[in-house]
């Protein structure tokens, strides 16, 4: 079952400069000022654990000021997880140490989420900030990124992901993925726990439930980027995720598999 979703203004605003899917290094022969621009969308959980899902919409304003300065160094991971590359030891990013700032926008949960999820009151969306720090050497990638969310007390996220980018023609370009996710304790009871006065209230007559800080999941990813033509791009990700721990173990959850996807298609606009 999908429902639709809408983000806040000032997230879609943020993240529009990140959506959808890794941008790399302008063309050679066509290093001039322009802006991407276009749609994205996508589907995801309703909630962590849940069997049903939802869909999303943003727009893509990508700048692109020439010289891989700033549309060459985004990747977006998620609507949780867009980084950019502030540092790289390699000015073209194909090998040695990068680093730079995360950012990202997690969805509210809601009682009506799920039947599970009645009586146990609504969590607040929030915004999520943080860093990440990787190593390239040529077509393979590792790195490791903080994450912070912001909203309601939800606590904290770090992840650990290696990668391999292949370009499998001129114009088509394809990066696979795998990784864990470690959530402390703030975050597991947040989304995860069942308090004793959740408990007392819950419709579906959950116990109560105390989650504890470990790994909480691990993933696999596939994204790809297609240049349709000089101007025209199509970037698009899959992802599957399987629940560990207490997050598989707790009683809100409906289903340990999580699936999300994104497509998105933007148009070059040249300014000088």
């Amino acid at each position: 079952m999908f429902s639709a979703l809408t983000l806040p203004a000032a997230t879609v605003l943020a993240l529009s400069f990140f959506v959808v899917g890794t941008t790399t290094a302008t063309p050679a022969g066509a290093q001039g000022r322009a802006v991407h621009v276009g749609g994205g969308g996508g589907f995801k959980p309703k909630y962590e654990g849940s069997d049903e899902y939802d869909g999303f919409a943003v727009p893509i304003i990508i700048p692109d000021f020439g010289q891989n300065l700033f549309a060459g160094r985004l990747d977006f991971r998620g609507l949780d997880d867009a980084r950019f590359e502030a540092f790289r030891a390699d000015p073209t990013g194909r090998s040695g140490f990068v680093a730079g700032p995360v950012i990202g926008y997690r969805f509210e949960r809601e009682e009506e989420d799920g039947d599970k999820l009645r009586g146990l009151g609504d969590i607040d969306g929030g915004f999520i900030g943080g860093a990440f720090v990787g190593y390239r050497f040529g077509v393979f990638g590792v790195d490791a990124a903080y994450k912070y969310d912001f909203g309601d007390d939800a606590g904290s996220l770090i992840d650990f992901s290696a990668s391999v980018k292949r370009r499998i023609s001129p114009r088509v370009e394809i990066t696979g993925r795998i990784g864990t996710t470690y959530a402390d304790e703030d975050y597991t009871q947040t989304f995860f726990g069942v308090t004793a006065a959740q408990a007392a209230t819950s419709v579906a007559g959950l116990q109560a439930f105390e989650a504890e800080a470990g790994i909480k999941d691990v993933y696999v990813q596939v994204g790809s980027k297609i240049n349709l033509d000089d101007r025209w791009t199509l970037r698009g990700q899959a992802r599957y995720a399987r629940l560990l721990g207490d997050a598989a173990d707790s009683p809100v959850i409906e289903t340990e598999d999580q699936f999300s996807g994104s497509l998105g298609l933007t148009y070059k606009i040249y300014t000088d």
